[in-house]
């Protein structure tokens, strides 16, 4: 074992360091040397301590662990033991068991056409990206879920111990049922530092760190020390420890039942960061200290570096480790497990092979019935709820979908998915509890970041998920959908890497009524951080009414290698299609309302257009007034679905050609566009358009309060009346017929602003509308 980490080290090193000579056949020149040093030591060599050690008790007990490497870059210890296990030369042939593979190994870390500093998509057995710190141990246990037989061994740094997410991560324990869940194993990896500071837990007391993780239903087992060779014994003695006592809870567990919350064990691991490296460099405290955080030194030129480097290399001794053609010694490769046991070919870190497509029920069964468009109205949201329902119906057995939300699943109308399971639940009961379950498969807990873990590590072995949340609360997530969706894009180009189940978001209590609630509330945002991303990784859609949302809810659900945003309101509205309509409009992502519209046989002069279930209500009010104002008026109205067909179709896969997007918006009419995000995000997908010029957008301009629904969208002019104002504005024809509707809709403004003031509701005709078409 103390040879393998030695070799695992030695990799490292040259991982940062060489470009060539990666044997130390020669004495070390610059030439051998990469001309820039990228990459982070400090952590490694505890790293590459933990797999080794893991390594032997998986060889012993037999069993399935999957390894999470917390630590942000530390990618040289990953690749190192994926590569001293034959992973690696198995998946990246060229990079061989040899002279040449170690070559091509050291060369292409962090260097151009090579690979990243951190676990990322080209490493083998990894799940977890590491560029961004905080979320190792969410999607540890999001891994975990459903998965009775996996363990996995998440290293925590301490650096990365300070991070929000993380911290809030320790309570995850409570949601895990022994019976049909794996287990978690948290190895908190206390090296000191981060970049330049002393870490917060590695510098308290001893007896209140302990008393820490015990607070937190740990039952933590300490590993200290500097000295290798006792420190190997500790970390076996720790890790016998820790997996009978995993044992023995999934044996009282499973086999007697009944069982109170276990106490899970976990390891506090204390070493010296940068163990093994140089103790100084040019004088200064270097080991155990944060100058080796990162390259420990990095300018080659100063006297004394080159063969600092080479000493510190040899003192690792690789001529016990490689023999004369550069393979690693028989005896020491027989340190790793075989095939699917070593933790770097684990098919848990490949979710796609282990992939099964969801049962689907047939959606079209919970139709609303539409008798004319709006004729009737519903709750688009609590519908879906009973399809979602369903589908965690059909597919009990297999246990591969979940739903995760922060402590808003009946808030946002999903409340039917309780008639078939519960939320997940190990901590403490009360009599008159709701709906909570150790078998739960509905995950609450209020941190967005802790349910965007758990559900991406639940996609990430090959599982099933739908995330709903408020709408202004999902920016907490941004950086982690950033992530996700950087790994789903460089997993595309990785060929062994097979597709995942899409990440699937909801998003309701949104904006425009969000009226109770106020400003704070009120932010439709994320529509515009998702559609930075790349093309093939993102949608958004903006279903307008009940039967639209189940359509695009069963589209979501059967995708994969996708981050789909659903945007749908919670509260009653008009329901515009039956299921057939419905279907039909999904399926093109847009479409010409004909009901609403009065152009057919005739060139429109005005093209109304909507996009998201307000701006479609006010869209088509606004065209009904447009009937009573100016009835020889041609007015067009257009819905989107799928926001994504506002793009050319050679920036995105959903986009519409010129010829059809023209069709539908005219090369030269007017066109005002309602909008339920920022109206500036519809310029931007629409610029190069041929009409572009001509289209007025209305959306949220951050003004929100608390006040009535129909106020909110007049306070940002998404209303009917201002949406007719711009039409009477924009339309040649209406310049000098437009005066009386003009002082009607300025009139009627003033009367809606004293109503709400003196009753605190809204008008009756807004209250009470419904389309007259």
């Amino acid at each position: 074992m103390h040879a393998w980490w030695r070799a695992a080290n030695y990799l490292s090193v040259g991982q940062i360091y060489l470009l060539a000579n990666p044997l130390l056949r020669t004495p070390l020149t610059m030439d051998d040397v990469k001309p820039r040093l990228l990459g982070h030591w400090g952590t490694t060599p505890g790293l590459n301590f933990i797999y080794v050690h893991l390594n032997r008790i998986i060889r012993r007990e037999d069993c399935s662990v999957l390894f999470i490497a917390g630590p942000g870059h530390g990618a040289p210890g990953v690749v190192a033991s994926t590569y001293l296990e034959g992973t690696y030369s198995e998946l990246y042939p060229q990079v061989s068991q040899d002279e040449e593979g170690l070559r091509r190994l050291f060369r292409q870390f962090s260097f151009p056409g090579g690979i990243p500093s951190h676990a990322a998509p080209e490493t083998p057995g990894s799940i977890h990206e590491g560029g961004e710190l905080g979320y190792s141990l969410a999607h540890a246990y999001g891994a975990v879920l459903d998965n009775p037989d996996l363990i996995a061994a998440c290293v925590v740094g301490d650096g990365e111990a300070e991070t929000g997410p993380l911290a809030t991560s320790w309570h995850a324990n409570k949601f895990l049922n022994p019976v049909t869940d794996g287990t978690v194993l948290p190895i908190l990896h206390l090296n000191g530092y981060k970049i330049a500071n002393p870490t917060v837990l590695a510098r308290i007391d001893p007896e209140e760190l302990e008393a820490l993780f015990i607070g937190y239903g740990h039952d933590p087992i300490f590993v200290e020390g500097e000295d290798p060779m006792e420190m190997h014994g500790r970390m076996a003695e720790a890790l016998d420890i820790a997996f009978a006592r995993i044992a023995d809870i999934r044996r009282i567990a499973r086999e007697d039942g009944g069982a109170p919350r276990p106490r899970w064990p976990m390891i506090i691991l204390r070493s010296p960061k940068g163990w093994t490296g140089p103790k100084t460099v040019d004088g200064l405290k270097t080991e155990g200290f944060w100058r080796s955080h990162q390259v420990p030194f990095g300018d080659m030129s100063h006297p004394g570096h080159l063969k600092l480097l080479e000493e510190w290399l040899l003192s690792y001794r690789p001529e016990e480790l490689f023999d004369h053609a550069g393979a690693l010694h028989p005896d020491i490769a027989a340190m790793a497990p075989s095939g699917q046991a070593r933790m770097s070919a684990n098919p848990h870190a490949n979710g796609g092979a282990l992939r099964k497509p969801l049962r689907m029920p047939d959606f079209t069964t919970l139709a609303v019935e539409v008798p004319h468009p709006g004729g009737v109205e519903a709750e688009a949201t609590r519908v879906m709820g009973q399809f979602l329902r369903d589908v965690m119906s059909a597919n009990s057995e297999a246990r591969n979908f979940r739903v995760f939300g922060p402590d808003e699943t009946a808030s946002n109308r999903l409340q039917a998915l309780f008639e078939v399971t519960g939320r997940a639940w190990d901590a403490a009961t009360l009599p008159y509890d709701d709906h909570l379950s150790p078998d739960g498969r509905v995950m609450e807990i209020l941190s967005e970041h802790l349910c965007q873990g758990w559900c991406e590590g639940y996609l990430l072995t090959g599982r099933h998920a739908l995330f709903s949340c408020y709408e202004a609360f999902i920016h907490i997530v941004d950086s982690m959908f950033n992530q996700h969706a950087k790994w789903l894009k460089s997993s595309q180009e990785v060929p062994w890497r097979l597709p995942i189940a899409s990440l699937n978001y909801l998003l309701t209590s949104h904006v425009w009524r969000q009226d109770h609630n106020g400003f704070s509330h009120q932010d439709p945002g994320f529509i515009d951080h998702v559609v930075n991303k790349k093309a093939e990784i993102v949608r958004v859609y903006l279903p307008p009414d009940a039967n639209t949302l189940l359509c695009v809810t069963d589209h979501c659900l059967r995708s994969w290698n996708r981050v789909n945003v659903i945007v749908a309101g919670k509260q009653p509205s008009p329901q515009w299609l039956d299921m057939d309509a419905a279907i039909k409009h999904c399926a093109g992502g847009i479409g010409i309302w004909e009901w609403a519209s009065n152009d057919r046989g005739a060139e429109p002069d005005v093209v109304l257009a909507c996009a998201g279930d307000v701006p479609t209500l006010e869209t088509i009010a606004a065209a009904g007034l447009l009937r009573e104002y100016f009835p020889e008026l041609k007015v067009r109205v257009i819905n989107v679905v799928d926001l994504m067909t506002l793009q050319p179709k050679s920036e995105h896969p959903h986009g519409l050609s010129d010829a059809a997007f023209d069709a539908l918006f005219t090369t030269d009419k007017p066109v005002i566009f309602a909008y339920h995000g920022y109206p500036w995000l519809i310029h931007r997908l629409a610029y190069r358009r041929t009409n572009h010029a001509n289209m007025h957008v209305r959306g949220y301009i951050e003004e929100g309060s608390t006040t009535t629904p129909f106020d909110m969208v007049v306070r940002n002019r998404l209303d009917r009346f201002h949406l007719v104002a711009d039409v009477v504005d924009r339309v040649p024809k209406l310049a000098s017929v437009g005066a009386y509707a003009r002082q009607a809709i300025r009139d009627k403004l003033v009367e809606h602003n004293l109503y709400i003031r003196a009753h605190g509701v809204d008008l009756p005709e807004v209250r009470d509308w419904a389309w007259k078409g």
